[in-house]
């Protein structure tokens, strides 16, 4: 990290609400849990009085999951903790790093602390930039806040042009598990940062890993923090990676309520095409879409914090998505378990 460059780096707001009285639907996290994580949590403390290992079940269950070899797992604290990893061995002080907008906040956040200079470029076309013109490149997929997942080939070729001009390519994999994709994890040349937040809904536990290779790997490997991961976390996200059944239940059941809540959704908002536990709509008026100038910026955010209030009359908390880059008349919704979801659509359609 930079010392000069911290007290020019401001915090990055996000999704969550502390009213109780209100159904979340600002933050991404799966509201449903796996059956058993409470014991295996309770069991681990027993050894929380020693110094954790070197995590070698997690890093094999980490392993299985994303496909790829267990050597090259380095578990953290969090999906936000890889990202500060993976950006603190490639950015130094007055590099260019792509990043795409609008996207998960943090990743200009860290840059910046590393005294990088993060340069957005809208989030479907980051996979058509030039990685020679950069010092390290960012790719989120599915993207976050918009929900589209990266296509494949496009997202290895960019991946191939990045290997060929030297750039590290950093993909942010939070939301992959939420899809069939493949990861990118164990691909030369690229830092992958996996949570366990998203899909396992256990923000609080702060587990996830990054997969590197080869130079990048030691690089992570020698920079880690001792002890990064605590025991019963470790337990927790090693349990958790290997609930196959969950992870195929919850895949199901977002897929099929994300497609019915965008049916009636969408003759009232624009709404994003998305692969993730999320959706992106437009409210403002006329609907220009992302990243669309309007003529009537202050109607837009009027109209924005409209829906808000409406959601919060209505007993749910939404995303104000204006504190993304390139957004001005939007919000963010969660995709949750059915009979919320019809509570959203209740407070937001006025059925």
């Amino acid at each position: 990290m930079d010392p000069d460059s911290v007290d020019a780096v401001a915090r990055v707001p996000h999704g969550g609400s502390d009213d109780a009285s209100l159904v979340d639907f600002s933050a991404n996290t799966n509201p449903v849990r796996p059956e058993g994580v409470a014991s295996v949590y309770e069991s681990a403390l027993a050894d929380a009085t020693r110094y954790a290992d070197d995590f070698a079940d997690f890093r094999a269950a980490a392993a299985d999951y994303v496909d790829c070899d267990p050597d090259s797992v380095v578990p953290t604290a969090g999906g936000l903790a890889a990202l500060r990893l993976a950006f603190g061995v490639t950015v130094s002080p007055g590099d260019r790093v792509l990043v795409p907008e609008p996207s998960f906040g943090e990743y200009a956040r860290e840059i910046r602390l590393q005294g990088g200079d993060p340069v957005g470029v809208a989030h479907d076309e980051v996979l058509d930039a030039d990685p020679s013109d950069y010092d390290a490149a960012v790719v989120c997929t599915p993207n976050n806040p918009t929900g589209g997942l990266a296509d494949e080939e496009a997202l290895r070729g960019f991946l191939s042009d990045c290997r060929d001009a030297t750039t590290p390519l950093v993909v942010d994999e939070a939301f992959l598990d939420f899809t069939d994709a493949p990861s990118l994890a164990g691909e030369p040349g690229t830092i992958v940062a996996r949570s366990l937040t998203k899909m396992f809904g256990l923000p609080g536990i702060r587990a996830g890993f990054a997969v590197a290779t080869g130079d990048l790997g030691e690089r992570l490997r020698t920079a880690r923090p001792a002890w990064g991961l605590s025991t019963p976390a470790a337990a927790v996200g090693t349990y958790c990676l290997r609930q196959d059944a969950f992870v195929q239940r919850t895949r199901e059941r977002v897929a099929a309520e994300r497609a019915r809540m965008r049916d009636a959704l969408e003759p009232a908002f624009d709404v994003a095409p998305s692969d993730a536990p999320f959706l992106l709509l437009d409210v403002g008026e006329g609907h220009g879409g992302i990243g669309a100038e309007t003529d009537s910026d202050a109607a837009d955010s009027d109209s924005v914090d409209a829906v808000l209030e409406r959601a919060r009359a209505g007993g749910v908390a939404l995303r104000d998505a204006r504190t993304f880059e390139r957004l001005d008349s939007h919000v963010r919704v969660a995709v949750r378990r059915p009979h919320d979801n019809d509570r959203l659509l209740d407070a937001l359609l006025d059925r």
